[in-house]
């Protein structure tokens, strides 16, 4: 895409060259009734990338990690903000997992239908037999009204308020989220 494009809720125009899992996480919004914008870039894989849609949307835009324990058992979908670092000791402990890492990107698409770049807890539509746990920090609870987040893919962000994010659309998945304290640097 050479020009970005915003549009209030599901874009309009070029449907036929989204994907089928991008598809998927609009109707899911729509069904929901959950106000949102979506914003269409070029792929953004990085937090530097994700800047400019942050930029054009006028929200915060979180870092979404996905992780998993040495033994690829358990899996874990993990949002905090963007300048927060992230060290593994300090979510170890209080989730009771020791020895994280990142996932595979065959793991994230079998449980979240994403790609590395385009991690994002609007995946946790497509986790139907709740294989992720969603951990969130708390330094999120109460932040901000709204933040964008990429609706599977990252060629597109959709903005919402994060009320909508924890009211509606991640109890419509069926998933719970644990607050956890991540300490800054």
């Amino acid at each position: 895409m050479d020009q970005a494009v915003k549009y209030d809720g599901r874009p309009t125009e070029n449907n036929n060259l989204r994907s089928a899992t991008e598809l998927e996480v609009y109707d899911f919004l729509d069904r929901l009734g959950v106000d949102y914008v979506t914003y269409c870039h070029r792929p953004a894989f990085t937090m530097e990338e994700c800047a400019a849609v942050r930029d054009a949307l006028g929200v915060p835009v979180f870092k979404n990690l996905f992780l998993c324990n040495k033994q690829q058992t358990q899996f874990f979908l993990l949002i905090l903000p963007a300048n927060k670092p992230f060290k593994t000791k300090y979510l170890s402990s209080q989730i009771g997992c020791a020895r994280l890492s990142f996932a595979s990107p065959d793991m994230m698409e079998k449980y979240l239908h994403i790609h590395p770049g385009a991690v994002s807890p609007l995946g946790l539509i497509f986790d139907t037999d709740k294989h992720v746990r969603l951990i969130v920090d708390r330094d999120l609870a109460g932040g901000c009204g709204r933040y964008a987040c990429h609706p599977c893919v990252n060629t597109a962000s959709v903005s919402l308020s994060l009320d909508d994010l924890f009211d509606k659309v991640i109890p419509a998945t069926g998933h719970d989220y644990t607050w956890v304290d991540l300490k800054g640097e």
